[in-house]
């Protein structure tokens, strides 16, 4: 039996220090001083509209068939403004999937290797014949270098005989059992809180698309829709959102999104006069899913746009490898 270290016990149980408290009360305070001052000066009810928002709620009901002024402003009144931020949100998530890209191997070209062929005649007219010694040590490098970094998927990677469930289900992991947490998915509380949560969540973003009458339409809605899927990811490993995720299918629907929206604009351009002008004929009833003409076809896009370039962006940083090391020279 083991000695006990009182010094060892005496750091596990201190208490961890406070860095810069003073520093982090005048922050707090600050930050508290801001909203109170932001409260303070909210416009009250009887207050007078700005000409802005008069004018949107004058032509909001008569024009669009809608009654939510903010979603008129987004997608109608000011849609090019809403055009321009979402391609701006589209370059931002061609630059991370830029910066994050792996390495690709360089490819072999024709010219070097007719220099190296010419290079080995000169060097060995009589076509380099290898000896059997030489053709055995070539071979058992070559199966050397293939099977570097391979695992076998039915190993058990923790060594106690419960196969590879163990980094699949934290539950197959009995308690008190020592050693460090090498699950692939979080504890059965995350996982059940993840599955009450998503259909919730998913069922919000697809309302706020559909109906759009709450301000924001597509842009919040694609929002809410990739909290889902990070929330999956969160619960139960990268293996339940891969074939979701991938960099091929989300590029596509984002590219079709885009398309869509550049489609309305130059639509109400051509046939209306003006860049994103309402051309689809509207529901005669108001607050319907058909009303609002183009802002229901603008929101729509917007949220495949938005949700696949979120997805695209976070799923990309997630992934980078932080090794920055020169190129390996091609065997």
């Amino acid at each position: 039996m083991s000695r006990a270290d009182p010094a060892g016990q005496a750091r596990a149980h201190a208490p961890e220090p406070i860095h810069r408290p003073t520093l982090a009360l005048v922050l707090a305070l600050g930050v508290a001083a801001a909203l109170s001052a932001a409260l303070v000066g909210l416009p009250r009810e009887r207050a007078h509209l700005p000409a802005i928002a008069r004018y949107a709620m004058e032509i909001s009901l008569p024009r669009w068939h809608i009654t939510e002024p903010v979603s008129e402003l987004v997608y109608g009144t000011r849609g090019f403004d809403t055009f321009g931020e979402t391609f701006l949100l589209l370059a931002a998530v061609v630059s991370v999937t830029t910066l994050t890209r792996r390495r690709e191997p360089r490819q072999s070209r024709g010219g070097e290797e007719r220099a190296g062929e010419r290079e080995q005649a000169e060097v060995d007219p009589a076509g380099g014949a290898a000896t059997p010694a030489e053709v055995r040590a070539r071979t058992a490098e070559r199966e050397e270098h293939d099977g570097d970094g391979e695992e076998d998927a039915d190993s058990d990677s923790d060594g106690d005989g419960d196969g590879p469930d163990r980094r699949e289900n934290p539950d197959a992991v009995g308690l008190g059992v020592p050693g460090p947490e090498d699950a692939e998915a979080m504890s059965v509380v995350v996982r059940t809180a993840a599955r009450a949560a998503a259909p919730i969540l998913g069922v919000i973003g697809v309302y706020l698309v559909a109906w759009g009458y709450t301000p924001g339409g597509g842009f919040p809605a694609g929002a809410v829709l990739v909290g889902v899927v990070l929330l999956v990811y969160a619960g139960f490993g990268y293996r339940r959102v891969a074939p979701f995720v991938r960099p091929g299918r989300l590029e596509a629907v984002e590219l079709a999104g885009a398309l869509a929206i550049i489609a309305i604009g130059v639509g109400g351009l051509v046939l209306e006069g003006s860049f994103s002008a309402n051309f689809l004929p509207l529901a005669a009833q108001p607050d319907t899913i058909l009303s609002g003409g183009v802002i229901q076809a603008f929101s729509a896009s917007e949220l495949f746009e938005v949700s696949t370039g979120l997805a695209l962006a976070i799923f990309a940083l997630l992934a980078m490898e932080h090794d920055w090391s020169p190129d390996e020279e091609a065997e």
